[in-house]
């Protein structure tokens, strides 16, 4: 008799989109709830006893809006199973009303503070990422998602129609006037005039404006759309260290990207501000590709990452990264969110920095991830954006928080290295382990400290994937060494 399992229990949250005639969906931003607070999800709650998911749905609705639908016009559109780092699984499900009664309002102050229509294809940076992820793939028309998971399999062959993509619905809904004041749209908001007298001098006047800012405190990010139709990316950096870094790597090694990265139109060291052209695609972050177009993009994404570290003429080796003077800091802030043994393992990896070898400088991104890699499915074409951590260092630097989005895969490692086109060697997977652990403490440290859920859930499912005895995030591949 095989030994026992222990079975997975799932909390279930239920999501109600009420999506207007043009294509906007109501989102709550949460306050003094203790869970992603300052960050915005659509209107959502769990199950009472004795209810089935559709009532459950359309009360929550009620509570959180005084908006009233009923059960017939909530219609399934997603299924995503979510789990956390520490192996909570979450299984939300997610309604769409094209009709309803009354003009949805914040009926409970008390753990939100506003309401806001965005556009579902250009939803506010500050989403919660569990419901973000599962918004992207409904904008896709897709049914199932993954979410947090170490191995992001393919779901499995679907039964019945698809959902249609969630674009302008065909069906006006009933009772949707403006939120008046309440309203706060991503699509209406203004620029501040120092950045528009920015954009004017390169590109003529502003005339639609949205804010893609990760939070008010850090950097803002606005898309910009000129009176000739043209749009842009403004970008105020926070830091000086950020705005340099940034127009650093924009004036010189990124224009040898071409058409994979976006252009520096104008640069205001006074302003800390950048204007730039867009590129084409959708983020990559959340979103579910089939088995073959994820292996493509991953080439795309290895031979993208060697033409990053060939942009410009190498430099001299370097020592273990600086962070590892940093690491007392990242541990205070970051050890109430360790597991046990955590901080005895980040001490032995970070005792071995001394003996690990130099390697040598090229250009990086410093941040190359998912969500700043843009995939556009009709011309098969990857760009990257956001060079503000942009900084000469070791190649292995790019494949740390890259390695997160291959985790379990070795196929997409496999991908990645054949557009890379050469295996590590030896000293990169060693000094890869140490960075990696360093940067997951510093994400750990960081997303605690300024309530980044993304950064926090990152770092801590790297510990727990570091810990499970594999000497390498890295599948060991043969030859190259």
């Amino acid at each position: 008799m095989s030994p026992a399992v222990e079975r997975h229990r799932s909390v279930v949250d239920l999501y109600v989109l009420l999506q207007r005639e043009d294509g906007k969906v109501l989102l709550l931003e949460r306050a003094n709830t203790g869970y992603a607070d300052g960050q915005y999800c659509p209107p959502s709650g769990h199950m009472d006893a004795g209810e089935h998911m559709v009532e459950g749905a359309a009360r929550e609705l009620f509570e959180e809006t005084g908006v009233v639908v009923a059960p017939d016009d909530l219609d399934f559109v997603h299924l995503v199973h979510h789990r956390s780092p520490l192996g909570e699984g979450r299984v939300g499900v997610v309604f769409r009303a094209l009709r309803w009664n009354g003009t949805p309002y914040n009926k409970e102050p008390e753990k939100c503070a506003g309401l806001l229509w965005a556009d579902p294809h250009t939803l506010p940076a500050n989403t919660v990422p569990y419901t973000a992820a599962a918004l992207a793939n409904i904008t896709e028309g897709l049914s199932f998602s993954l979410d947090g998971w170490p191995t992001q399999a393919e779901p499995g062959p679907q039964t019945g129609a698809e959902p249609p993509p969630l674009g302008p619905p065909t069906v006006r809904p009933a009772g949707t006037p403006a939120l008046s004041g309440a309203e706060r749209s991503t699509a209406s908001c203004d620029l501040p005039d120092d950045l528009a007298a920015l954009v004017a001098d390169v590109a003529g006047l502003v005339e639609h404006v949205v804010d893609f800012s990760h939070t008010k405190e850090r950097t803002a990010v606005f898309q910009v759309t000129t009176g000739q139709g043209r749009v842009l990316y403004v970008k105020r950096h926070h830091l000086t260290r950020f705005h340099d870094r940034e127009v650093t790597a924009l004036k010189t090694w990124v224009p040898n990207l071409g058409a994979a990265a976006p252009t520096l139109l104008a640069a205001d060291s006074a302003l800390r501000a950048v204007v730039v052209t867009s590129v084409p695609g959708h983020i990559l972050r959340g979103a579910v590709h089939p088995p073959e177009t994820q292996r493509r993009i991953f080439e795309r994404i290895g031979a993208l990452t060697a033409a990053i570290h060939c942009s410009a003429p190498g430099q001299s080796a370097a020592s273990p990264p600086s962070t590892l003077g940093k690491l007392e800091r990242h541990l205070d802030g970051a050890r109430s969110h360790l597991r046990p043994g955590d901080e005895e393992f980040i001490r032995e990896t970070a005792a071995g920095a001394a003996d690990l070898p130099a390697l040598d400088l090229v250009p990086t991104h410093g941040d190359l991830q998912l969500r700043n890699l843009l995939w556009d499915a009709a011309s098969s074409t990857l760009s990257v954006i956001d060079f503000e951590r942009s900084e000469p260092g070791p190649a292995i630097r790019d494949l740390v928080r890259l390695s997160d989005a291959w985790a379990g895969q070795p196929q997409l490692y496999e991908a990645f290295l054949c557009g890379y086109g050469r295996a590590l060697t030896m000293a990169e997977e060693e000094r890869f382990a140490l960075d990696t652990v360093l940067d997951a403490v510093s994400g750990i440290q960081f997303g605690a400290a300024h309530g980044d859920l993304e950064l926090l859930e990152r770092g801590t499912r790297t510990l727990a994937r570091l810990r499970t005895g594999s000497p390498s995030l890295t599948p060991r591949l043969g030859g190259g060494r």
